[in-house]
């Protein structure tokens, strides 16, 4: 089946109970034995599986090409068991550019209890195996990366990986497999914040884990989300499930005004820089088109005059949300620097961008009233 197919009909069966079209919600914390001692439908208890639970994963596996998945609470939980499924001593290459939470995880909670790591650029492979040690069992990708979205080519990255007897992992939250198969090109697990793009309405929140197999690796995996309990509830993965159905629609739209808004914006005076690699300019342009389908909806600009006109050209848009997150229908707007803190190491005159599902003209005239409004 194709990838719309899947995304419409994976996880979302007819109730055989009921004849639902629509899946229903089994809020239910544990489940009825039979006189045995056995449980005839495969529930035990919620922390371990749920029906919710078990389509959205199903589903999840089926769209990123992968045997197996796990679904969590949040992207930084999915993350985590990554992590926690490794060793004290481990090492970790992880990328310069990447989601602030993710080296936060790495620094405050994992470096505490052993585990290494290591920054790299992923642009350049060679530089990856550079950071490589006879101890270093995961390379962390992310493409295109937050915020700068820099462009990682996955298969080349993934063969440095291997030859140090590493798994590669790769956060496909910003491509969504709707327009990026890291599996099929090397990668080992796959990471989704389903809050994102795969619930695309901003009312969910969750993560989760793809693998390309069911080996020994990932059953840790499954054991931390088990043991641990850091499981997504039924209703968010109900919830989840219900936007992927329209997933590649969503994102086939997004991506096309966002390229539009970076055409425009890339010839506006009052900004020096564009971030996106549908424009022919950017340096991971080839990599990007050979890999992913579409761009994405995500972009990133540097204002001219610094920060604090930065700050204001996101103050002055009206109907951009100055809000953190990203793949709901409604465009988002924010200083990034401000949200990671004083220690972030993001351009202090860079605002990120999630295009949601607005008319792209009105973005643009939204943004040009923004931007010109700090020239008068």
């Amino acid at each position: 089946m194709r990838f719309e197919t899947l995304a419409v009909h994976s996880g979302s069966e007819v109730d055989a109970a009921t004849g639902a079209v629509t899946p229903p919600i089994h809020l239910s914390t544990t489940f009825q034995r039979d006189e045995d001692g056995s449980y005839p439908h495969g529930y035990v208890y919620s922390r371990y599986i749920n029906p919710n639970r078990a389509a959205l994963e199903r589903s999840l596996a089926l769209l990123d090409g992968g045997a197996v998945a796990a679904a969590f609470a949040s992207g930084q939980a999915a993350t985590a068991s990554c992590l926690q499924a490794l060793s004290p001593g481990d090492h970790v290459v992880l990328p310069a550019d990447a989601y602030f939470g993710t080296g936060k995880l790495l620094r405050d909670i994992f470096g505490r209890w052993g585990l290494e790591h290591s920054l790299a650029d992923m642009r350049d492979p060679a530089r990856v195996a550079a950071a490589m040690r006879p101890t270093t069992r995961l390379v962390w990708v992310e493409t295109p990366s937050n915020p700068l979205l820099q462009i990682t080519d996955i298969a080349a990255v993934a063969e440095v990986a291997h030859a140090g007897g590493a798994r590669l992992a790769c956060d496909n939250t910003w491509a969504t497999p709707a327009l990026s198969r890291p599996l099929e090109l090397g990668a080992d697990l796959v990471m989704h914040a389903t809050t994102k793009y795969l619930g695309g309405h901003s009312d969910v929140l969750g993560g989760a884990l793809v693998s390309r197999t069911a080996d020994e690796f990932f059953e840790r995996v499954l054991a931390v989300q088990r043991v641990a309990g850091a499981v997504a509830a039924p209703f968010d993965c109900w919830l989840v499930t219900r936007g992927i159905r329209t997933l590649p629609y969503r994102v086939r739209a997004q991506s096309e005004t966002a390229g539009l808004l970076a055409s425009f914006l890339a010839s506006h005076p009052a900004v020096s820089a564009v971030h996106y690699p549908g424009l022919a300019s950017h340096p991971g342009h080839e990599i990007a088109a050979r890999q992913m389908s579409r761009f994405g909806a995500m972009l990133s600009i540097q204002v001219k005059g610094g920060r604090e006109r930065a700050i204001a050209v996101a103050a002055a848009c009206r109907l951009f949300t100055r809000a953190t997150s990203l793949g709901g229908p409604e465009s988002l707007i924010e200083h990034r620097a401000s949200n990671e803190g004083p220690d972030s190491a993001t351009p202090q005159d860079l605002l990120r961008i999630s295009v949601g599902l607005e008319h792209a003209d009105d973005l643009i005239e939204d943004l040009d009233q923004a931007l010109s409004a700090q020239r008068s």
